[in-house]
């Protein structure tokens, strides 16, 4: 009975911990939508967004609390990410890219490495940001005595340039499988080409970067995990595909609540509708029912995979292939859902908020842009065509440390 009121007390206070930094993100989400218009029109690099970040004390979110961090689970940790996506795209994806990052070395690293980071990231207050993107193979590392050098050119640099830990991959001749390796962001020899000019995630700075002669050390090089060949050594891929979800959820969300606000303020009925509030249409009531059950509904299942990583995730390096499987089956059901019902959204909301919101001073087409530029990165065909597998012949999916 003693014990049994002690737990469900240390429930209480771990569920009131976790309001608290949601409510701190709330918070901070309200301030970033304010200006979100004019940060998306202006694009740039973030200093500001992950300044405020920083000075939040969201950081070191998901570190274990025995390294100094806040120890959220990753299901709470992504309805912060889903929270800072509602008022702007880019910092949800630079704060979602973070998370994922900071936890690289207990799931891809060595012990040591482990260790390392997360005293780091917490200690420090440190940012994470990469340039992964293992399809990019332009940039090569060779061995020099003990350590390496680098040389040549990676995309898709998101949020790298202020980024105080930078992770990026290169090809070494005769290794078929790239390095993964992070360095600090004062090493020499790292340009960034500042040639972001996409149509949306227009704050990401995800920029090329250039390397001239760049030193890694070798205990910067990632791995290997121990033990290197569990199931755990790659659940991280997985994480970062739930994480895009949050995202993509975070983004119509916002959409949802900006058309919402927009109708019931500033829209008005069509002329033969025979009603005098646009909040009375019968059309807009239909769609708003319609995509309110849309979102709802991906949202549901994003929260239920969020449940099963977790859970995973909690297995550390017992984690069985099956479980890893059965968790990865999951997240791509939800990253599917998310992306049809946000590509919908996003654009519908027009539907009911009529031609004025389309005037450039609202930005309402950035929820749009940013969905569909981030989208774009990770073909939601592939998913579908492993769910497929998965239902027809029980297969489960292949995943690797990047997928």
């Amino acid at each position: 009975m003693y014990r049994e009121v002690i737990n469900n007390m240390v429930q209480l206070l771990e569920e009131k911990k976790s309001q608290e930094w949601i409510a701190i993100a709330s918070s901070l989400s309200q301030e970033l939508a304010k200006t979100a218009v004019e940060r998306d029109a202006k694009a740039g690099s973030p200093d500001l967004e992950v300044q405020r970040l920083r000075e939040n004390g969201l950081l070191p979110l998901v570190v274990p609390q025995e390294y100094g961090g806040i120890g959220a689970t990753w299901s709470e940790a992504l309805k912060i990410v889903q929270e800072l996506s509602q008022a702007d795209g880019s910092i949800g994806q630079l704060y979602g890219n973070h998370l994922n990052l900071s936890a690289l070395g207990h799931v891809s690293g060595t012990p040591e490495q482990k260790d390392r980071y997360y005293w780091e990231t917490s200690r420090n207050n440190l940012f994470w940001a990469n340039a992964i993107n293992t399809r990019d193979t332009r940039l090569q590392i060779s061995p020099e005595g003990e350590n390496f050098r680098v040389n040549g050119v990676k995309s898709f640099g998101t949020g790298v340039g202020i980024a105080d830990l930078r992770v990026f991959s290169a090809v070494q001749n005769g290794i078929e499988a790239p390095l993964l390796f992070v360095i600090p962001k004062n090493r020499e020899g790292v340009k960034s080409n500042q040639d972001w000019e996409n149509i949306g995630q227009r704050r990401t700075d995800s920029n090329t970067f250039t390397f001239d002669n760049v030193l890694v050390k070798k205990d910067e090089i990632l791995g290997p995990p121990h033990p290197p060949d569990s199931a755990f050594a790659t659940f991280l891929g997985i994480i970062a595909q739930l994480t895009k979800t949050y995202v993509y959820l975070g983004i119509t969300e916002g959409a949802f609540v900006a058309a919402k606000h927009y109708t019931t303020t500033l829209a008005k009925p069509w002329i033969t509708s025979g009603v005098d509030s646009a909040t009375d249409d019968p059309y807009i009531l239909r769609h708003y029912g319609e995509l309110w059950i849309e979102l709802q509904a991906a949202i549901t299942l994003a929260d239920s995979a969020a449940a099963k990583v977790q859970k995973a995730w909690e297995k550390d390096v017992n984690l069985t292939v099956q479980e890893r499987g059965e968790a990865a089956i999951a997240v791509f059901a939800a990253k599917a859902l998310a992306t049809k019902v946000g590509l919908d959204i996003t654009s519908r909301i027009f539907e009911v908020m009529g031609t004025r919101s389309t005037a450039s001073k609202y930005g309402f087409d950035r929820y749009w842009r940013d969905l569909r530029t981030f989208t774009l990165h990770d073909p939601v065909d592939y998913k579908l065509r492993d769910l497929g597998n998965w239902v027809l012949k029980n297969e489960l999916p292949i995943v690797t440390q990047y997928s």
